[in-house]
């Protein structure tokens, strides 16, 4: 049955999407279609990518996503902007929202049984008073919230519209993921910063899950029977501090020991953008990254581990085997060889 299944991956040689594709080759799939962007960068999936039928297509290109869904049976939708730069917030609020309507359109469309949407704890909302957060959390928008929050919440509004029109859904909402990839991007970047024993610490807490774990329980969501719900995926939820000082250890480096108030984290990004438009480059930090990492955010598992009655992995598994796989990336490598399931 797996084999004769036609599955379609939206940004397959994303971080998320290519563990998904290989997870999904592990499992015994192999009727596997992903979409990925003209130019994409194919190193996260190098060891598999002829196992995969590559179309080349913008989530933005209606029709082109109507022709890639012919004959599927089941999407998962990973595709999605993701930046931190002030610059990109239009863009990234245009693609990330419009992107999905056209992808659950074209599966509403085309017949499509089932679709997972990769979406992010970002879009749960974080009401005041409240020091765990739940699926059951209520949105609210302010002043707080950022760009990238903003276009995934929207975006998952048009599944849950493809829902109510008669689409299976289901939405995933994991935290930091960890894993091995590509070291300059995202969360990875927290491997970099150990490794160079930068001294800072942010003062916050924030959930923490393997990659591994993400797309083993997308599978395992898209195989069951559940329709029109989503389930926050987070291993453990840890201050930044300790998550560095396991990360350090795991290197064989010093630990972070200065911690960075919320004051010290802001006037840090404002220098550091100022810093990154007089340059032309990429800033390391932002407003956005520096709130986020001074706030006390806990997630609960609750939901994901009872529903299907999933298990992580410890976080500081994650941490070790990400940790060597740094270590034999020989840090000049821009990617990391792929965690083993």
């Amino acid at each position: 049955m797996k084999e004769q299944k036609v599955i379609l991956v939206t940004g397959g040689t994303g971080f998320v999407g290519s563990y998904l594709l290989r997870y999904l080759l592990h499992s015994g799939y192999s009727n596997i279609k992903a979409t990925c962007r003209p130019g994409s960068r194919m190193d996260l999936v190098e060891d598999i990518k002829d196992q995969i039928a590559w179309i080349e297509i913008d989530m933005l290109d209606v029709l082109g996503l109507e022709d890639a869904m012919q004959g599927v049976e089941q999407v998962y939708h990973c595709a999605a902007l993701v930046s931190i730069l002030p610059a990109d917030a239009q863009k990234m609020l245009f693609v990330n929202r419009e992107g999905t309507a056209n992808v659950v359109n074209a599966a509403l469309e085309t017949g499509v049984k089932k679709l997972i949407h990769v979406s992010s704890i970002a879009a749960i909302g974080h009401p005041k008073n409240i020091t765990v957060n739940t699926e059951k959390n209520a949105w609210e928008r302010s002043y707080k919230v950022s760009n990238y929050s903003i276009s995934k919440y929207l975006a998952e509004q048009e599944v849950w519209r493809a829902w109510a029109e008669g689409l299976s859904v289901g939405i995933v909402n994991p935290s930091v993921v960890l894993g091995s990839g590509r070291w300059e991007e995202g969360p990875l970047r927290l491997f970099g910063a150990c490794w160079n024993q930068i001294p800072f610490y942010p003062s916050g807490i924030m959930g923490f899950v393997d990659v591994r774990d993400v797309v083993r329980f997308m599978v395992e969501l898209m195989e069951s029977p559940i329709n029109g719900e989503r389930f926050i995926l987070s291993s453990e939820s840890e201050p930044y501090r300790q998550v560095q000082t396991q990360i350090a250890q795991a290197l064989g480096k010093r630990p972070p020991k200065w911690k960075a108030t919320p004051i010290l984290l802001r006037v840090g990004a404002f220098f550091e953008e100022l810093r990154a438009r007089l340059m032309g480059t990429a800033p390391l930090v932002t407003s956005d990254v520096a709130f986020y990492a001074a706030n006390k955010n806990a997630f609960s598992n609750e939901k994901s581990v009872q529903g299907l009655n999933f298990s992580y992995r410890p976080l500081n598994d994650t941490i070790q085997d990400t940790a060597n796989a740094f270590i034999e990336a020989d840090q000049g490598t821009r990617t990391g060889k792929p965690l083993a399931f």
